[in-house]
């Protein structure tokens, strides 16, 4: 069987940065609903579109391809009053974005007595990346699963409210 739109596909996968040190690592294969669905990077997703079980490749990506460049306006000083007084460096909060509706997350860089700095740059935001995986299965995808635009496993359920039932 061929990876195709609508299937869904299993894969581990090492994810390393340009000197090879490996930033994030597959215990258990993960899965994703291929099509176009956003459940993995569009360049990986090309890469694989029409293969095999067993199948293994590694992918260099810049930037654009994965996080997007770093982006130094995502980072913000804010009072010290406004969080807790426990806040420590590596917590993560969640904010809105400057001018707008989006929520991101904030992790906090720097604590002094007045202020907080925080940034919310993904944390490969700006590298190129290396990614290397190896196709563990494929099956044709539910029409839950296609309606939902994303992968159900066993122990895995996920209950969008979308207003309807299951």
């Amino acid at each position: 069987m061929r990876i195709e739109k609508n299937t869904v596909v299993s894969l581990s996968y090492e994810l390393s940065d340009a000197d090879g040190n490996i930033l994030e690592k597959t215990d258990t294969p993960i899965s994703y609903l291929h099509g176009g669905y956003g459940g993995i990077f569009p360049l990986v997703e090309e890469a694989l579109h029409g293969k095999e079980i067993g199948y293994h490749c590694s992918i260099a990506m810049e930037p654009d391809d994965t996080f997007g460049e770093y982006d130094s306006e995502l980072i913000r000083v804010e009072q010290r009053s406004a969080f807790p007084a426990n806040v420590s460096v590596g917590m993560h909060f969640e904010g809105g974005a400057e001018n707008s509706e989006d929520m991101l997350v904030y992790k906090v860089t720097d604590v002094t007595d007045d202020t907080v700095i925080v940034d919310a740059n993904h944390p490969f935001a700006g590298m190129p990346l290396n990614f290397s995986c190896t196709i563990t299965d494929i099956r044709f995808a539910t029409a839950e699963e296609i309606s939902h635009q994303h992968a159900h496993d066993d122990h895995d359920h996920h209950h969008h409210d979308h207003g309807h039932t299951h």
